[in-house]
């Protein structure tokens, strides 16, 4: 017998520990029975349009036929089996699948469990590369302020290391350098002086191993959409100062910002490239660090002769099925037009907030929305406002931000971003 929303409640209320949250004060948590499409449907009976792509996965919405279907069929076929000594028709598809797409030179790939760990094989790649040059002095990485890579500890050491979610490790953290972030915007002129913060700590510190950055979007540490050319720019730096570049297209991979990935802005390749998220459309959890020949090939020449890293799970069929299909839905999609008409909707729907007392900026770019407010809301008061509006958003700090899936219809993004306007108008 099913539970009911009051035991559903109850239970995770006593055992179930959800991200970022405290047992002592809980913040609004609500069962979910069912969900389709674009709607979520509460275990109450309340439904509500997705405005979160479930944290920017689900790229086709819910419970899509297609998906399903192949979800189903690989399951009849294989849906585990190791990847030490084994290979098998998905991996290898999705892998010719990723370098066929990513930008030119990136032709292995790493596949994992999840986009944080996708970030530490990348940081391995990068140490384990210098060592079999012989050159075992470069063991740090460079990172962005305001950036943010993931909450394993690898990933942490690279994320702002003041106003960042991972502070409290700091003493527990490797060394890493951080340059101050870029501050031209996407749309606006490019201020060459955004450079002088990376130029002073690559010529200064040879031990530098790589720079990481999430190209043109940084996400967590603020939403910020940043200029193309600071990109191109860094990308020239890094080889100046024998610097590799690793891009963490995690978030914004598949065609979020309007490019199938984010470093196409800049027409730029890195050494390194980390996917994840909406990589399987949000059925399975899967990721991808790819890397060009130089970085593949040093590795396999060093020490070791082999790169030393191997999840359990590191190639699941089932996984590496749903990445298949779900990149295939893309491509037929026509996901340049299902984009355009978010980044439409959204400036449509969210300009009038602009005018709101509360609101900072409204800023659109692909199918990103971000609503900056001047003071930081508590997310106990802003989420169940949210769902009385019949729409699922989950802010954080000053920042009301979606990213909806790309087959929402013109009538429920305008729902959403109607509900978003109503909940902000009520802040003071």
């Amino acid at each position: 017998m099913a539970l009911s929303n009051d035991e559903i409640l109850a239970g995770d209320r006593a055992h179930v520990w959800h991200p970022y949250s405290s047992f002592l004060t809980p913040s609004p948590t609500y069962a979910v029975r069912k969900a389709q499409g674009v709607t979520i449907t509460l275990a109450d009976g309340r439904e509500l349009i997705d405005g979160m792509s479930s944290w920017w996965s689900v790229l086709h919405g819910y419970n899509h036929p297609i998906m399903n279907a192949a979800l189903v069929a690989q399951s009849e076929q294989v849906s585990h089996v190791m990847f030490g000594g084994l290979t098998h028709e998905p991996a290898v598809t999705l892998c010719q699948k990723l370098v066929e797409l990513t930008p030119q030179g990136l032709n292995k790939v790493f596949l994992s469990d999840s986009g944080s760990v996708s970030v530490e094989v990348a940081m391995k790649m990068a140490l384990q590369y210098w060592h079999s040059q012989g050159r075992p002095e470069k063991h740090q990485f460079l990172a962005l302020k305001k950036g943010y890579h993931g909450d394993t500890f690898g990933a942490m050491s690279v994320c702002d290391p003041v106003t960042g979610m991972h502070h409290l490790f700091s003493d527990n953290l490797m060394r890493q350098r951080f340059a101050e972030p870029p501050s031209s915007d996407f749309y606006g002129e490019f201020n060459p002086a955004d450079l002088d913060s990376v130029k002073e700590q690559l010529a200064a510190h040879d031990q530098i191993a790589a720079l990481i950055l999430e190209p043109i979007v940084q996400g967590t540490g603020g939403m910020r959409f940043y200029s193309p050319e600071y990109l191109r720019q860094v990308r020239t730096l890094c080889d100046q100062h024998e610097v590799l570049l690793i891009a963490d297209e995690i978030a914004t991979g598949f065609g979020r910002t309007g490019k199938l990935f984010a470093c196409e802005h800049a027409g730029i390749s890195p050494d390194i490239m980390c996917l994840g998220k909406t990589l399987t459309g949000g059925y399975m959890t899967l990721a991808a660090t790819l890397c060009n020949d130089k970085i593949s090939d040093g590795i396999c020449r060093g020490e070791a002769g082999v790169f030393m890293h191997g999840p359990t799970f590191m190639g699941n069929p089932l996984a590496c099925a749903m990445a298949n299909t779900s990149i295939e839905l893309l491509l037929q999609n026509n996901w340049q037009q299902q984009v355009a008409n978010l980044e439409s909707g959204l400036r449509q729907g969210l300009a009038p907030c602009r005018e709101l007392p509360a609101v900072a900026d409204v800023r659109v770019l692909g199918g990103i929305g971000v609503v900056q407010l001047h003071q930081a809301q508590t997310l106990d008061t802003l989420q169940p406002l949210f769902v009385d509006e019949g729409i699922w958003v989950r802010p954080f700090g000053k920042l009301v931000y979606v990213m909806p899936p790309y087959v929402m219809s013109a009538d429920e993004l305008s729902r959403l971003t109607q509900g978003i306007y109503k909940v902000v108008a009520q802040l003071s």
